[in-house]
């Protein structure tokens, strides 16, 4: 039974229960939708979002090239006190989005963007103001736990406004941020520490993002349909007086029922979906892979060329060129390459995976071209060619699972972005930890050798999933 009418504004509203309203769009074309909002104005809402990504990624990284200013005014020599002082921020972004996600899912994406940047600044500011290792590390972690919150949600971002066709150009957009900032990060902090100091680099991250969250207060809209619809039915129920007003995606659960499904669902994700899991460890290997790069480059560049100071953050051109380059191919393959495939028929999830198949030996050959030429001591531009092809190899895994999870969950994609998330950044963290000793007995050669053979072990994953991703799907479905 339609009762549009009724309402005398257009509101689509159909009959639940006896004495229930059951509140949706007003239609495929109502203007509230936010998939129906102007073109500009989506892309607008991933632009911040991947902004956003940007600043609290470069804190990840930024600080590395003035660590050892760090330890020298903290009085510590301890070389893996000084690489967690650097990683603890991983392990911040994967303890953050077990809260943020679940609550994002709750509350809306807008909260959860305005509430973290705030805390992000008052923790960055705390780590610029730090007197000794044991609060700065502290701090680190937090600001970590905060600024994973566009990591985060910013693949539900993109799923609430931008149609199935179109994800695969818009989440290029936003992994702009989160793929470039890590390596801009040590070049742009390896000048900046040298000239004004390590604290500074702190100083400078938080004015960015003082400015970016400033302007999100103004441009910026919430998208999640959940709670615009709930808004709406609330809406409804005080224009009308009448309580049986609801939202499509109304459950009837409490909220603090809401909240613990909410926060057990990426763990859900993680432990039971083959689907996550499989493609979590991979990605997670791969991410850990560039941060044991991140964290060891200065030292590598240092020994091997007698780099020094600023000039140590130039290594890390070498896998920016190789993410810049791989994020243009697949910005304009990965949506044409689903409408290919997908043909006169629907279009899958699996159909993002071509391009991941194609590329899977990028990372494991740029390891070993890397790791060889780098302890032969070859021309220093022949082992950054090989972190490209990392660079490379990492984004055309990173971004087809990515948006994969994206189209398979949906309104639930922030849980499985979260779920994916903590994997990575535990192992991302952990991972630098051990790259000092491993280098220093296996040598640059074969330690990176190891790297490649347990990423060559893995190859076989997108073509697994290419081929039999469905039915995988289908075989162990979890309920949400």
């Amino acid at each position: 039974m339609s009762f549009d009418g009724a309402l005398g504004g257009g509101d689509s509203l159909h009959e639940g229960t006896a004495s229930e309203f059951v509140v949706d769009w007003d239609g495929e074309n109502d203007p509230a939708n936010p998939m129906n909002w102007p073109k500009n104005k989506r892309i607008l809402q991933v632009v911040f979002a991947s902004a956003i990504t940007m600043v609290t990624s470069l804190a990840a990284t930024m600080v590395a090239p003035g660590i050892a200013q760090i330890m020298e005014d903290f009085h510590t020599t301890n070389v893996q006190i000084g690489t967690l002082a650097v990683s603890i921020y991983l392990l911040g972004f994967a303890v953050g989005p077990l809260i943020i996600a679940p609550l994002s899912e709750l509350y809306g994406r807008l909260p959860a963007y305005h509430v973290c940047n705030l805390f992000w600044m008052v923790f960055t500011v705390a780590c610029a103001v730090s007197t000794n290792m044991p609060m700065f590390v502290v701090f680190r972690f937090l600001a970590g736990s905060a600024g994973s919150c566009p990591l985060t949600i910013g693949g539900g971002t993109v799923v609430d406004v931008m149609p199935q066709q179109s994800r695969g150009a818009a989440m290029s957009i936003f992994a702009i941020g989160p793929l470039l900032g890590p390596v801009l990060g040590p070049i742009a902090g390896g000048f900046l520490a040298q000239a004004e100091g390590w604290r500074w680099v702190f100083w400078v991250l938080t004015i960015t993002i003082g400015i970016l969250g400033t302007s999100g207060m103004i441009f910026m809209r919430e998208t999640f349909a959940n709670v615009l619809l709930e808004r709406k039915a609330a809406l409804l129920r005080k224009k009308h007086n009448n309580p049986n007003y609801v939202s499509k995606f109304d459950t009837g659960l409490s909220s603090i029922t809401l909240l613990r499904h909410a926060i057990v669902r990426p763990f859900i994700m993680l432990f039971m979906s083959p689907v996550v899991v499989i493609l979590s460890t991979y990605t997670a290997i791969v991410f850990a892979y560039l941060f044991l790069l991140f964290t060891t480059f200065p030292k590598v560049f240092e020994e091997q060329y007698h780099w020094s100071g600023g000039v140590e953050g130039l290594a890390y051109i070498g896998i920016g060129v190789g993410l810049v380059s791989a994020l243009v191919a697949f910005s304009f393959l990965s949506d044409w390459l689903l409408k290919k495939q997908a043909g006169d028929g629907p279009m899958k999830p699996e159909h993002r995976l071509p391009v991941m198949k194609w590329t899977v030996f990028l990372v494991p050959i740029g390891l070993f071209w890397y790791g060889w030429s780098a302890q032969a001591e070859t021309f220093w531009l022949v082992p950054i060619m090989g972190t490209a092809l990392i660079g490379a190899g990492a984004f055309c895994t990173f971004m087809p699972t990515q948006t994969y999870l994206v189209d398979c969950y949906g309104k639930y994609a922030a849980s499985a972005l979260a779920a994916n998330t903590v994997l990575r950044s535990i192992l991302g963290c952990i991972l630098p930890l051990a790259g000092p000793t491993m280098y220093s007995k296996l040598g640059l050669g074969w330690g990176n050798s190891l790297l490649g053979f347990v990423a060559l072990a893995f190859s076989p994953v997108p073509f697994i999933f290419f081929i039999y991703g469905e039915r995988i799907r289908q075989r162990f479905a979890v309920k949400l």
